[in-house]
């Protein structure tokens, strides 16, 4: 690993000096921080953290290596990394290499060797803020000015530069039984993987596609995926989620496709002050009381009200789930005739990496798909 120093500076000004680790250069993003103890390799290859920098609470990073298996996409998105302690050697039976040579064959800039627990707080306190990362600028505050010129993540509409450029199909695992269309907004490997095992064939759409693309499959149901972005922005994705739900299919959203559910149904989103991420979040859902410990990446939220029936275009909406640790809503349903027709969750699921409290929700996804076809 390099000894070569490195330095961080904040929007507020704000600067840690560290080491450099992984690709040389220079890297701007916006920071955030993941409170996850293990999972490291999934966290940047999720296409929902691109343009953001990336700050991991757990102390020592990088110990079980790089392996072949547990990328969600096909490459790393985090604009940078940046950690307390990073491993010098991994050790791991899957290992294929250091977690320093695959951010340097990717040419991901990260820093070490600050103090990650200081930084954590500050952002805590001050919010997720832009943040710049450079091993050839020692001058704080010429890299200050640069930070300032970067585009926030408010107003930022990105799916289309994460998503499929073609239409991708993943097969169901044994005899189909269902047909999803599913717009990749930042899609997670993981997911079609979750419904194939449920006999569902999923067809995997760009984020640009329109509703013409979506009847061409002919699906049971349509799913929109996770991915990165201010919800606001994303105009073209909402307007087609309306349109799927006026006629009347079945839909199932996770994370980003949360959002877009409660913008199409009348609620606005907000910005979070720092955000959820990591792989303890507890959330309950309100119709059985059930509290899960759930996987999460977001740093917008629907504004929704919680216990409150809401009529809306496409029928009754109302909130699901909630996060105990601050009211944030986590979940969405809509129910049309007494039926249960859409719904959405604000965590993962899928949770690579994370709990399996909630993949579940997989299982009410088919169930629904089943009892739409009976009804039809």
């Amino acid at each position: 690993m390099s000894s070569q120093p490195a330095i961080l500076v904040l929007e507020d000004g704000r600067v840690f000096r560290g080491r450099s680790f992984g690709a040389v250069g220079e890297t701007f993003g916006e920071l955030v921080f993941s409170t996850g103890m293990s999972g490291y390799q999934e966290l940047l290859t999720d296409p929902s953290y691109h343009r953001q920098v990336v700050l991991t609470t757990a102390p020592h990073v990088g110990n079980t290596g790089w392996n072949d298996e547990d990328d969600e996409s096909s490459r790393i998105w985090v604009a940078g990394l940046v950690v307390r302690d990073v491993s010098p050697r991994p050790s791991n039976w899957r290992s294929k290499g250091s977690l320093d040579a695959e951010l340097a064959r990717q040419g991901v800039v990260s820093i070490a060797d600050i103090d990650t627990r200081a930084l954590t707080r500050h952002v805590r306190e001050a919010g997720a803020m832009r943040v710049g990362i450079s091993t050839v600028e020692t001058n704080a505050e010429a890299l200050l000015q640069r930070v300032l010129q970067q585009a926030p993540m408010a107003g930022a509409d990105l799916a289309a530069e994460v998503t499929t450029k073609e239409i991708v199909v993943v097969p169901a695992d044994g005899a189909k039984q269902f047909t999803v269309a599913a717009l990749d907004l930042g899609i997670k490997s993981m997911t079609p993987k979750r419904l194939a095992e449920r006999g569902i064939e999923m067809h995997l759409l760009p984020a640009t596609s329109t509703f013409d693309d979506i009847a061409a499959v002919n699906p049971d149901g349509v799913f929109f995926s996770n991915g990165p972005g201010d919800p606001s922005a994303s105009d073209g994705p909402i307007a087609l989620l309306q349109q799927v739900l006026d006629a009347g299919i079945p839909y199932f959203g996770i994370c980003f496709g949360n959002q877009l559910f409660g913008r199409a149904l009348g609620f606005d989103t907000y910005k979070l002050k720092f955000g959820h991420r990591g792989l303890n979040q507890p959330v309950k859902d309100l119709t059985t009381g059930k509290v899960e410990i759930t996987a999460q990446n977001h740093g917008f939220a629907v504004d929704a009200p919680i216990g409150v029936d809401v009529d809306t275009p496409y029928g009754t909406a109302r909130v699901s789930h909630i996060c105990l640790n601050d009211n944030v809503v986590e979940g969405l349903e809509l129910h049309r005739d007494g039926n249960l027709v859409a719904f959405s969750v604000q965590y993962h699921p899928e949770a690579a990496a994370g709990p399996h409290d909630s993949t579940h929700l997989f299982d009410r996804f088919t169930a629904m798909l089943a009892s739409a076809r009976k009804d039809a």
